[in-house]
């Protein structure tokens, strides 16, 4: 057992930050995102911050198979926001996920939970190592996904696409890059898409030939089908909305729409114009709340990619299935429908509306599509065509664009998107 000051224990307050991070994502609801810069405020290194980063989004994404060992190695069970479990949840990823050595998982440990049950912590951390050694515990192939988003979404999509999920969710993703023209230059990798190129986890973006240039951008090749079912803009004009970090805007710039991008978010905003003046891209920026922001005067096209829970997007971010149950998306579809009733008649006679989440949750897609048809008769569904989408990907059957997690498995797997194509009738 360490006897260090924790204050000299190295790497300990990257550990501290991790257990911050848990903390408010499995307390209070939060998401790393928003949690990030209160929680890692204290760390000067990048790398020490990225290291918090990793530790609590793997704990989150191994969480169910953590507790399973952890409650196999003790007579009470421990309550799920006892400090106790969140910092074996810590010790564990670190030596099951990270490949840290045992006895610098748990040297950094201890202290997480000084002036509490240190032995008690010890002791289970040391039962676990004992049971993986002899073969009686095992971490599975992959993740389970939480229960009640895996009993949701067995229900909905299947045991199939449900188990698709958790193997997805073992991965670390692909980076997909998106590109101002079609010219992708030689990095290699996978062309999913005119414009797109996916790589290997674990490059260095920044280090690229051409992002320095602003010849390229990160986004999801799931998160470029919006855009691109707008086609060519030819000068037209379309409203970006819900805009930050600004992938989609990038896209319709280059694309030779007059691009005018609003978000309410002033820090997203500012990484968006930071990607615009790299890229050279020309858009108009707006910094507001579309329930109270109108713009002066109808758009040949609106591109609305709707707050939403953004469970389709659980590789990249597993704290979404922490933190996401039937109660905040059906809070996410009544805001959703808000949005749509205010922003429909600012679409022109003849122009188009491409309604987009990231959402595995038909409440949030097929579903309120459906409502917004049936109560606004000038709009009709827009069907996109199959040779209008990357190889892999098929419209559904009436039109619109559903991404699963079972999609291009063996190139890396997808984002959970919907997609629907409205034109106002003229």
């Amino acid at each position: 057992m360490n006897t260090q000051s924790p204050s000299k224990i190295p790497g300990l307050p990257a550990r501290v930050a991790a257990l911050r991070l848990l903390d408010a994502v499995c307390r209070r609801g939060e998401t790393l995102d928003q949690a990030m810069a209160a929680a890692t405020a204290k760390l000067g290194n990048p790398s020490d911050r990225s290291l918090a980063h990793n530790i609590a989004a793997n704990a989150l994404r191994w969480m169910t198979a953590l507790d399973a060992m952890i409650d196999s190695a003790t007579k009470k069970r421990l309550p799920d926001d006892a400090k106790a479990r969140m910092a074996l949840r810590i010790a564990l990823v670190q030596v099951l996920i990270l490949e840290t050595p045992q006895h610098a998982a748990i040297a950094t440990a201890l202290p997480l939970v000084h002036g509490g049950p240190r032995r008690l912590v010890h002791g289970v951390f040391s039962t676990v190592m004992r049971g993986l050694e002899s073969g009686k515990l095992a971490l599975p192939d992959y993740p389970e996904i939480p229960g009640e988003t895996l009993d949701r979404w067995t229900h909905i999509w299947g045991e199939d696409i449900a188990a698709a999920a958790g193997q997805a969710w073992a991965q670390s993703p692909p980076l997909d890059l998106s590109f101002k023209t079609d010219d992708v230059g030689e990095l290699g990798g996978d062309k999913l898409a005119p414009r797109h190129v996916r790589l290997q986890p674990g490059v260095s973006v920044t280090e690229l030939e051409g992002f320095a240039d602003g010849a390229l951008w990160v986004q999801d090749l799931a998160a470029s089908l919006p855009a691109r079912l707008l086609g060519e803009g030819g000068g037209k004009t379309v409203l970006d909305l819900c805009a930050a970090p600004g992938g989609k805007t990038m896209q319709l710039a280059a694309a030779g729409w007059k691009t005018l991008s609003v978000d309410n978010s002033e820090r997203r905003m500012e990484r968006f114009k930071d990607n615009l003046d790299r890229t050279k891209l020309d858009a108009d920026i707006v910094i507001a709340d579309l329930m109270k922001w109108q713009p002066s005067g109808p758009a040949d096209a609106i591109l609305l990619d709707a707050p939403c829970s953004a469970t389709g997007i659980f590789r990249r971010h597993p704290d979404v299935l922490h933190c996401i149950g039937s109660r905040q998306i059906t809070e996410r579809a009544e805001m959703q429908k808000a949005l749509l009733d205010r922003i429909a008649p600012w679409v022109k006679p003849g122009g188009m509306l491409v309604y987009a989440v990231c959402s595995l949750e038909p409440e949030e897609g097929e579903d309120q599509i459906e409502q917004f048809l049936e109560s606004h008769g000038d709009f009709a569904l827009a069907a996109v065509k199959p040779d209008e989408l990357p190889e892999g990907i098929e419209p559904t059957e009436n039109g619109s664009v559903r991404t699963l997690p079972n999609m291009l498995a063996e190139k890396g797997y997808l984002d959970g998107f919907f997609i629907a194509r409205l034109r106002r009738k003229a």
